[in-house]
């Protein structure tokens, strides 16, 4: 048995054309999702990349595991928490990645018996880099049970794709560099932008249209789906695409502007929460079945143990799935007999901006506790039946139904901490939130702080003194 498990990092759900979107970003994907199986409403319980990826390995929430924040020097994660790379190993399976997140935290390296690095001298990673690492591997340990983790950065900032992709989704008779467009400049004067001007602003040049920056978004897309192609093609080559179970899923999502999000992965709108999750196990997944019920990505982790102990043409030990998990089996709803694992998720970050939330089939609420360089009320109540695109927020007119949420998420921390303190508000009393300290360093490094910024944030000022 081989599993593969792609994580397409900073992929917005309803950026592909399978969840939706009527740009051709991604036929490929496309093509997988039509041999096995697509959700069609997984969420991020815990953003972005660090929380997700340690919730996703471990089958736990971040509350329950103890990583909230990304970025923070305060967090850990305790060997004795259940890893399912480690738990994949010592079952038999041979265990590799190619893979970058051990530059964030050490844990991402644990039980796997052949870890590559793919970091390089930037901080973003092409997915030709990826295949090129993950080829020779797979040749390798062809005719071994395998689990191999595949982490792409496309289309994770900056969005620099290949040239040639560009004309797919932007029109060559515009000028993205006009100066009679006043598109960017919410962005261009955002809090937040001393980060991005140096990670992705200036790597793109002086752009005015924001709609180009969301074609290279596209365009990144386009390009990752290739990649992806290439890499299942190789499968084919090697005679074993049959054999592999394969789960593509999205670590997060990407605000394109909305919310005052501008091109990145913060605030706890499905632009950022609702991730792709798509599996394929010719002869094991039923082809073309779309999950319409409410999953996340925790329920990957049983999902996995469940499809190896159930598979009686390999000789693997079983592996007992931990109790003390959250997430659940989906192979009721891979098989019909269910549609989706719960009727709720409950959603956390804690890195540009400090909050909570509640996703349900009709409503998203969000309790805010540091708002960082956003601004945000300290409560929000969205109807997604009416208004999908959360805009137009009923806290203050739907007061009841507001505080019967603001207790459901009390009461929910309370059930997962039992008693212990909560590593949110520890991360907030003791460091603050990650990404505003960034700010801050780099602000400094301009003669400015923070609160002169927030008087005054100015793409133009901040130039000035960076040139000075």
């Amino acid at each position: 048995m081989k599993i593969i498990m792609i994580s397409l990092d900073s992929l917005r759900a309803k950026r592909l054309s399978s969840y939706g979107y009527t740009k051709p970003t991604s036929p490929y994907i496309d093509k997988i999702a039509s041999e096995g199986v697509l959700f069609e409403k997984a969420f991020a319980s815990d953003i972005p990349t660090e929380v997700a990826h340690t919730s996703i390995f471990t089958g736990k929430i971040g509350l329950r595991n103890g990583v909230v924040s990304h970025g923070s020097e305060l967090t850990t994660l305790s060997k004795k928490i259940d890893w399912l790379p480690t738990m994949l190993r010592q079952a038999g399976f041979t265990t590799g990645a190619v893979d970058n997140l051990y530059q964030l935290k050490e844990w991402f390296a644990r039980g796997f018996r052949y870890y590559t690095n793919s970091v390089g001298k930037t901080r973003w990673i092409d997915g030709h880099t990826i295949n090129e690492l993950a080829k020779p591997w797979l040749k390798e340990h062809k005719d071994e049970n395998f689990f191999l983790f595949l982490h792409y950065w496309d289309p994770h900032t900056p969005y620099l794709p290949p040239q040639e992709y560009i004309p797919l989704f932007y029109d060559q008779n515009k000028d993205p560099f006009d100066q009679q467009n006043r598109s960017m400049e919410s962005a261009y004067n955002h809090m937040a932008y001393p980060f991005f001007k140096h990670h992705h602003f200036d790597l793109l040049g002086p752009v005015t249209d924001a709609d180009y920056i969301n074609s290279l978004y596209d365009a990144e897309i386009r390009y990752l789906d290739n990649k992806l192609k290439e890499i299942d093609h190789y499968l084919e080559e090697l005679g074993i695409k049959d054999e592999t179970l394969l789960i593509l899923f999205g670590d997060h999502g990407e605000s394109l502007t909305e919310h005052d999000v501008y091109w990145d992965h913060c605030g706890l709108y499905d632009t950022t929460v609702h991730v792709p999750v798509i599996m394929r196990w010719p002869g094991h997944i039923p082809q073309g079945r779309r999950v319409k019920g409410l999953i996340q990505q925790v329920d990957l982790f049983p999902t996995i143990l469940e499809a190896i102990n159930t598979n009686t043409e390999i000789n693997i030990d079983s592996i007992k799935i931990p109790e003390d998990i959250d997430g659940q089996s989906l192979w009721p709803s891979i098989l019909g007999q269910e549609d989706g694992t719960r009727s709720k998720v409950y959603l956390s970050e804690c890195a540009w901006q400090a909050a909570r939330g509640i996703r349900t089939e009709k409503y998203k609420y969000i309790q805010t506790f540091d708002g960082g360089p956003f601004t945000r009320p300290q409560r929000e109540l969205y109807d997604l039946s009416s208004d999908p695109e959360e805009t137009i927020n009923l806290a203050e007119t739907h007061i009841e139904l507001a505080d019967q949420f603001e207790l459901d998420l009390h009461n929910w921390v309370d059930t997962v901490l039992q008693g212990k303190e909560d590593p949110m508000f520890i991360q907030l009393e003791k460091e603050g939130l990650p990404f505003r300290k960034r700010i801050e360093k780099i602000l400094s490094e301009s003669g400015l702080s923070w609160d002169e910024w927030k008087r005054n944030p100015s793409r133009e000022r901040l130039d000035v003194m960076t040139r000075s």
